[in-house]
């Protein structure tokens, strides 16, 4: 899709669509916004979360990222995006749930599995981020030897999304959310091939059909 469509499917909108939500955009500008969900996903052009997830605006506030990696806490009033943005999620908005949401044919997760030269001046950001994944990447390499690439790369994305869970709690405020049960965090992997998502079961540690957190 090229500029020129973009700008012709904004008008679309604005012209058909947008009286489908403009008593819920009239409302969320009047009283602001006050989503319970906050959605980590990637910023994969194939994931869309109000797409996959049949949401209005207003209903979750979203965080999308390379690889939908969430990076510990640190207090050094350094420029952190992603840390701002759950920051504001869960001690402004306080939003009741967090999501980390996975996916199939994570280009991050891939790229784990190879270099990036330390002169490749395009991609040093890129670079120091991927260090989020490798954690999943160690553990799948130390216990997952047999596997095919592909389920090599399956297995690491689902990996990786329970690690960035427990980066979430290295935030103050989450562990003390959590704790006090004001807060859920939950870790979730969505097929693009056939739009199903599952979820990570911390009990039994494994992921399972969401579908079926519903009996």
């Amino acid at each position: 899709m090229g500029l020129e469509q973009l700008i012709q499917g904004n008008l679309t909108f604005k012209n058909s669509m947008f009286k489908d939500y403009k008593d819920d955009f009239n409302t969320l500008v009047e009283k602001g916004q006050s989503p319970e969900v906050l959605f980590i996903g990637c910023s994969d052009s194939r994931v869309v979360p109000d797409l996959i997830m049949d949401s209005k605006p207003g209903d979750m506030f979203i965080l999308r990222n390379v690889g939908n990696f969430v990076p510990p806490f640190e207090a050094d009033f350094d420029f952190h995006g992603s840390s701002a943005a759950i920051e504001f999620a869960v001690s402004v908005l306080n939003v009741k749930h967090i999501i980390v949401c996975g996916h199939s044919h994570c280009g991050a997760c891939k790229a784990l599995y190879s270099e990036i030269e330390d002169d490749n001046i395009g991609l040093v950001h890129v670079k120091k981020w991927l260090e989020l994944g490798k954690k999943a990447r160690n553990y799948v390499l130390n216990n997952y030897l047999d596997l095919s690439a592909e389920e090599i790369y399956t297995k690491t994305e689902k990996s990786s999304v329970v690690y960035q869970l427990r980066n979430l709690l290295t935030y103050p405020e989450i562990k003390r959310k959590v704790e006090e049960k004001t807060l859920e965090i939950h870790g979730w992997y969505y097929k693009i091939e056939d739009g199903s998502i599952m979820y990570y079961d911390t009990k039994d540690e494994k992921f399972k059909q969401l579908r079926d957190s519903l009996k």
